[in-house]
């Protein structure tokens, strides 16, 4: 299959107003990421700037009450698990991929709520800080949230050559670091804690 850069960035701007429509964001929520699609930029590559397609996982246990973050090497956070967009997969599969490389947790499905809707549980564009080793200045990362869900909470085995560790954490702990996703999660009546 061939991939085409402009079906990509058609497919992105369809989320984002999808997204925007059903929890009743403004436009100018993801002015830069509309901008970069407007000007035909490149934002599947990971060495586009200023900014391109990141996708990640909101992991829930079984009973909606706990999340599986990792603990991120270069940042030193606790966050949930996600990384840059990988040529050709679709953007459900590439946070699933995410999450999957960096718990090791087998048993992890996209949230049935994905299928009834065909948005992301959030798209948030978060700044990151440059890294000149390797050449990359300060940039934005266009992350593409899904929600997942876990089948089994043991088992962990996180790369540690991507992580530094991964572990459960009660749900309320996303309010600190994707309060928008936890907000959208509550707008969605996937979780009720």
């Amino acid at each position: 299959m061939t991939f085409d850069p402009a079906i990509f960035r058609q497919t992105v701007l369809d989320l984002l107003d999808a997204h925007n429509t059903y929890f009743g964001r403004e436009l100018s929520d993801h002015a830069l990421l509309r901008s970069q699609i407007a000007m035909g930029q490149d934002i599947h590559s990971r060495s586009t700037f200023p900014g391109h397609i990141t996708t990640s996982a909101l992991i829930l246990d079984e009973t909606g009450q706990r999340t599986l973050l990792i603990r991120h090497r270069s940042l030193q956070r606790w966050l949930q698990p996600g990384g840059h967009y990988e040529v050709p997969d679709a953007l459900e599969a590439s946070a699933l991929r995410e999450a999957l490389e960096e718990t090791g947790l087998a048993g992890i499905s996209l949230d049935p709520w994905h299928r009834e809707t065909g948005i992301p549980i959030d798209i948030d564009s978060h700044l990151i800080p440059a890294r000149p080793q390797r050449g990359e200045p300060e940039h934005w990362h266009h992350d593409i949230r899904y929600l997942m869900r876990a089948r089994g909470t043991d088992n962990l085995r996180p790369d540690l050559g991507e992580v530094e560790q991964a572990a459960w954490h009660p749900l309320g702990i996303l309010a600190g670091i994707a309060p928008q996703a936890l907000a959208h999660m509550h707008a969605a009546g996937v979780v009720y804690s």
